[in-house]
């Protein structure tokens, strides 16, 4: 290779590898020009503010005044880039960081008459459906309005005096038919929307919670015990009854690992999916979600599976081959609709493109033994049918010859040779 050759090759390097730095400059600084910067806006109804904070995250502003000695806080708190099917809500802690006892605005859009509603409402459960309730100080021109993908919410205050620093939150979710408040996302930005601020200063100091992070970290284990257990222990289970079943040194080896497979499967989803989600409702609330739906059902045919083992008849009962029919089936069912399901549980938890990755991988994997073992195996297990469809054939043919030569033994049977030929004659002349 001559020199100008690997001058132009390192050059090329460098420019593959510094693209992403360029781009990321180059993206940040388009971000933060196009974002909407709280400095900058004027409200329609005149009103202003003496600070402002553009909040960490979910496109959030919030803008106040504050008086300390009389512990008057006019707020108004801005959301942009929404829908306008959704719901806000801002909220202050009094008593501690987190949801749990936070008093908050709520606002959203009438989806008929496309009047806006604030109102307030006290939390007091993680089950909450944000029900409009007193606060546990006084609240007045509680007030909303939504233009152009923005979504505000004005109110003032009457915290206790000389109130310099609070917990406070924000959060927006789906509204659902019927004008009902759907459940906010349960990952990413939503478990960070909440900080400290102070009210003289401006400073917002971004705060953990510990249930947030516990709730984090349970989430990933139920993902992580569910994609195991329900989605490669289980598959591997049914495929080791399939294809091991048929040859006959593995026999019964095949049956101890499609029950061990199996039963690890449930048990370990049992202890670890279940309890986790159990966990996650008492601390968040049941969400009638297609996911939990889905979970739910999953683990009730895996329950009827375990209770036909105690009813399965003898190999040579008349009943044997209606139990197989319905113990393949389910099995299959349950292998399909834990896969889907896990896949709703990335989209929800969003772990991150690596996981979702590893998981297709292994779940490819198994795919391409199956599609592999069903070539192997295709005329052990269909190779019969093929041979009794041809028997049944050819029985068909010979009973039809057998019929044929009854017809005309039945016919001419009693004719001797001489009598057929003038018989044969006499037709010529006929015709």
């Amino acid at each position: 290779m001559s020199l100008s050759s690997r001058a132009i090759l390192v050059v090329l390097c460098f420019l593959f590898l510094s693209a992403p730095l360029f781009t990321s400059a180059t993206t940040t600084t388009t971000d933060q020009t196009l974002q909407p910067r709280c400095e900058s806006h004027i409200f329609n109804n005149g009103k202003h503010y003496r600070s402002c904070k553009d909040l960490p995250v979910l496109d959030s502003f919030l803008h106040f005044s504050y008086a300390r000695e009389t512990g008057v806080l006019d707020v108004a708190y801005r959301h942009a880039n929404l829908e306008a099917s959704s719901w806000i809500a801002w909220a202050i802690n009094p008593t501690k960081k987190g949801m749990l006892g936070a008093q908050a605005l709520v606002a959203f859009r009438n989806t008929t008459c496309g009047v806006m509603r604030a109102y307030t409402s006290n939390i007091n459960s993680y089950a909450t459906m944000l029900q409009e309730s007193p606060l546990s100080f006084r609240v007045t021109q509680v007030s909303a309005e939504y233009l152009d993908g923005e979504m505000t919410i004005f109110a003032t205050m009457v915290l206790p005096p000389n109130t310099t620093v609070v917990n406070h939150l924000w959060q927006d979710g789906p509204l659902k038919e019927g004008d009902r408040l759907g459940m906010h996302a349960m990952s990413g930005d939503h478990l960070k929307s909440m900080s400290t601020l102070d009210l003289l200063s401006g400073q917002v100091t971004e705060t953990k919670s510990s249930v947030n992070g516990n709730m984090l970290l349970v989430k990933r284990i139920h993902g992580l015990v569910n994609t195991v257990s329900w989605g490669i222990l289980m598959p591997i289970g049914v495929m080791a009854a399939r294809y091991m079943k048929t040859y006959e040194t593995l026999d019964p080896t095949w049956f101890y690992v499609h029950v061990v497979c199996q039963l690890t499967g449930y048990l370990a989803g049992l202890l670890g999916g279940l309890g986790t989600a159990i966990y996650m409702a008492r601390h968040t609330g049941m969400r009638s979600t297609a996911h939990t739906v889905i979970g739910i059902l999953i683990f009730c045919l895996g329950f009827l599976q375990i209770l036909a083992l105690k009813a399965r008849p003898g190999k040579d009962h008349r009943y044997r081959t209606y139990w197989n029919w319905y113990h393949h089936t389910m099995g299959y069912v349950v292998v399909v609709l834990s896969v889907y399901n896990i896949y709703k549980g990335f989209v929800i938890l969003q772990p991150g493109s690596g996981w979702k990755i590893a998981y297709t991988a292994i779940i490819c994997a198994i795919g391409a033994f199956a599609i592999v073992m069903e070539i192997l195996q295709f005329k052990k297990r269909w190779g019969s049918l093929f041979v009794k469809k041809s028997e049944d054939i050819q029985e068909a043919n010979q009973s039809a010859s057998k019929k044929e030569i009854l017809k005309f033994m039945n016919r001419w049977g009693d004719k001797t040779p001489e009598d057929l030929e003038a018989n044969q004659s006499a037709s010529t002349e006929v015709v």
